[in-house]
């Protein structure tokens, strides 16, 4: 992906775009928000990494301008302030996404190709396999080895995202997201009971877990399972 990199602290915009470089993706950085409003304006970019407290325009002003135009490009709000005002003024400004510092970058990377999938696409996938399980997004039926697997929806919604990103990570936070539309963490463990009874269910039958726990980072779907 061309990723638009719009970060005054120099540290964090070094970190961010190695990071991503060594990713494959390519990386513009600005460090202004009237030079982030003009880069995003004449080019194309696949997603934009905002910092909200940019000089000579604030990254939230810097938003609604791109989306009066409009210019519907994905954008993720990367800053300091995490409360939920906050967080609700930067959605509510046209943020696709927002994601509160200090941040883990394997959780910001999986965030860029979450926006990059949401871009509408000719056709719309109904039916995800991976390994021996199958999902079948019209029916919200599940399978491992043709065997159905039956799950609550919101079980079903935890597999579905761990599906769609396949091979990545999937943190707690975005399961509250995406799944509960929590923009806040409840400080519950309603994420870890559905998920073992998820991984109950898929497990029913069979001897090996499809779904990995990455300690101190989240969860992943095996994609041998």
């Amino acid at each position: 992906m061309h990723i638009l990199l719009a970060e005054d602290d120099t540290e964090t915009a070094r970190f961010i775009a190695e990071g991503l470089t060594a990713l494959g993706h390519q990386v513009t950085h600005v460090a202004t928000g009237p030079l982030a409003l003009q880069a995003a304006s004449d080019a194309t970019f696949d997603a934009v990494i905002l910092d909200r407290m940019l000089p000579g325009l604030d990254g939230l002003e810097v938003l609604r301008q791109l989306r009066a135009v409009p210019n519907r490009v994905p954008v993720l709000v990367l800053t300091a302030l995490g409360g939920i005002a906050d967080r609700v003024d930067g959605l509510d400004a046209g943020a696709d996404d927002y994601l509160v510092k200090p941040f883990a970058f394997v959780e910001l990377a999986a965030r860029l190709n979450a926006l990059a999938r949401r871009v509408p696409g000719p056709e719309q996938t109904t039916r995800i396999e991976i390994g021996e399980i199958a999902l079948d997004l019209l029916r919200r039926e599940v399978t491992r080895c043709g065997k159905p697997v039956h799950l609550q929806p919101r079980e079903f919604a935890l597999l579905e995202q761990l599906m769609r990103q396949a091979g990545r990570v999937v943190t707690r936070t975005m399961f509250l997201e995406n799944v509960w539309g929590f923009h806040f963490d409840p400080q519950t463990n309603i994420v870890e009971s559905h998920l073992s009874r998820l991984r109950t269910k898929l497990r029913e039958g069979f001897s090996d877990d499809p779904i990995e726990t990455i300690r101190g980072s989240g969860y992943r779907i095996r994609t041998d399972a």
